[in-house]
C-alpha cells in the first residue's frame, strides 16, 4: 500500500465516481484495530453520495506508541487542518470539498482528555471517542449493552462474538463486524448514549461511542 511522508493513503471509496473529491486525514489512536476497520467498512460501505470520491488518509499510520496519546494526536491533527485549510483557501476550493482532520480516540486510562477534546473542538478537528474503548461501538453491532464496563476495556472485549480473536482484528471476518448493520449499531448506540444524560461529562460516560458520526460525517457511509 502506498505511503506518502509516513501517511497510508487508502485511496478514494471503491473507484472515483467523478470528477468532485475529498481527503480525509485520520489520526488514530491504535496501529491495526481503527486502520482495519475503515478499510472493511470501506469495502462493504453505501455512500450517501456516490459522485464523492472519499480518500482516506491514515496520518499517522507510522507514529510510535508515545505519538498516540490523545493528546498528541489532537495537537498534531490541529497542525495539519491549520496546514489544509490554509492550502484550499489558496487554491479557491469550496468549503463542502476541504479535507476534514478526524481522530479516532478511546477513554481507557489517558490523562489529559478534556484538553484534548477542547483543542480539537478550537482547531476544526473531528472527534469519534469511545469510552471505555473502540471495542463498545464493535460490539453495538451485535447487541445493545446496558450497564458499566468500570471503564476497563477487557471487559467489553470479553463481550465479542469469537472473543478469543478480539484483540486482532485481522482475525474477525469483516461480515461478523458489521453483522446487524450500521443502522443498528447507531440506533444502540443512541440509545446508549442518551443513558447517561446531558449533565454527565462526556469523559465519564461508561459507556459511550459516537464512531458513526465519524462514519457518516467523515467517511460519507450512510449503511452497511
Amino acid at each position: 500500500m502506498a505511503r506518502t511522508r509516513g501517511k497510508d493513503s487508502l485511496g478514494p471509496a471503491k473507484q472515483d465516481r467523478g470528477r468532485r473529491r475529498r481527503v480525509v486525514h485520520v489520526f488514530t489512536e491504535g496501529k491495526v484495530t481503527e486502520p482495519d476497520y475503515i478499510r472493511i467498512i470501506r469495502d462493504q460501505g453505501v455512500y450517501a453520495d456516490p459522485s464523492l470520491a472519499v480518500e482516506v488518509r491514515i496520518a499517522n499510520a507510522s507514529a510510535p506508541g508515545s505519538q498516540r496519546k490523545p493528546i498528541k494526536l489532537v495537537e498534531a491533527a490541529v497542525r495539519l487542518m491549520r496546514e489544509e485549510a490554509r492550502d484550499a483557501k489558496r487554491s479557491g476550493l469550496k468549503k463542502e470539498f476541504w479535507p476534514q482532520v478526524w481522530c479516532l480516540f478511546d477513554r481507557d486510562e489517558h490523562e489529559s482528555i478534556d484538553a484534548a477534546l477542547k483543542q480539537a473542538r478550537d482547531g476544526d478537528v473531528r472527534v469519534a471517542f469511545s469510552h471505555p474503548c473502540f471495542e463498545v461501538w464493535r460490539l453495538l453491532h451485535h447487541k445493545t449493552v446496558t450497564g458499566t464496563f468500570g471503564g476497563v476495556c477487557g471487559q467489553v472485549t470479553n463481550r465479542l462474538p469469537f472473543a478469543k480473536d478480539a484483540a486482532n482484528i485481522k482475525n474477525v471476518l469483516p461480515e461478523q463486524i458489521a453483522r446487524g448493520s450500521f443502522a443498528e449499531a447507531k440506533k444502540r448506540a443512541v440509545k446508549m448514549n442518551a443513558a447517561h444524560g446531558d449533565r454527565v461529562p462526556l469523559v465519564k460516560r461508561d459507556p459511550y461511542t459516537d464512531v458513526f458520526a465519524f462514519v457518516e460525517d467523515g467517511l460519507g457511509i450512510a449503511s452497511y
